[in-house]
């Protein structure tokens, strides 16, 4: 059953792709005006509107694909020693509309070259720090700061990404790494989406030989960790 449902939705997703890449490429030349002025202002306003709408359905076909694909183990990793700062800066770069647009601040626990290195793909380390940076922007109050730390224990290296939250609630926490579990917590309410990043990242973690926790003090924090082995 579960061999099937990944089958059905690895076909409905690459079927959806396909029509969503022509409604994206002839949306963006309308709302450029190509071949010439629309006329009335408000076609171009929902040219946008089309494209906008046209992106965000595209970014959840992708993440039911790449779940699909993580639960079916069929991803291909290159595991070998990734530098934990420069991931996080690639991510940082990747998300600085969102720390602009936000007001954040984000802090690297000892800077940089502090950070250690660890045993990863680097693609999927990049994707798994940028989606939780991302949330812990936007889960923020604006003008909040987000802090980034790494510490190795042993064999294994502890990735911390902590951000305030006055509605954090360690109840809300189990059911976010579950697939589309998005409903009515006050962790999901404030931003849109289908609650599939979290899960993403934990099966990318787990496929990388770690795994993903979450911890949140009640009205006051949340703290995503991502253990990986350490090079």
């Amino acid at each position: 059953m579960e061999a099937q449902k990944r089958s059905f939705l690895r076909m409905v997703s690459h079927e959806l792709r396909t029509p969503l890449n022509s409604i994206l490429g002839f949306s963006e030349i309308l709302a450029g005006e190509l071949y010439g002025p629309l006329g009335a202002p408000q076609y171009k306003e929902y040219a946008e509107i089309i494209r906008e709408s046209g992106h965000k359905l595209l970014k959840l076909v992708n993440q039911v694909l790449e779940i699909a694909r993580l639960e079916g183990n069929a991803v291909e990793w290159d595991l070998r020693p990734e530098p934990v700062g420069a991931a996080v800066e690639e991510a940082l770069t990747g998300l600085s509309r969102e720390v602009d647009e936000h007001g954040t601040k984000v802090v690297l626990a000892g800077g940089e070259t502090a950070l250690p290195q660890v045993v990863a793909d680097a693609r999927g380390l990049r994707n798994a720090l940028s989606a939780l940076i991302h949330n812990a922007i936007v889960f923020s109050p604006q003008g909040s700061e987000v802090r980034i730390a790494a510490r190795q224990a042993g064999r294994w290296v502890d990735i911390e990404i902590a951000n305030p939250f006055p509605n954090a609630d360690p109840d809300d926490l189990a059911r976010l790494l579950k697939p589309f579990e998005q409903g009515e917590s006050a962790l999901t309410r404030a931003a849109e989406g289908a609650g599939l990043g979290l899960p993403i990242c934990a099966l990318t973690c787990q496929a990388m030989g770690g795994r993903l926790t979450l911890a949140a003090e009640r009205g006051q924090r949340i703290t995503a960790t991502v253990r990986l082995p350490a090079a």
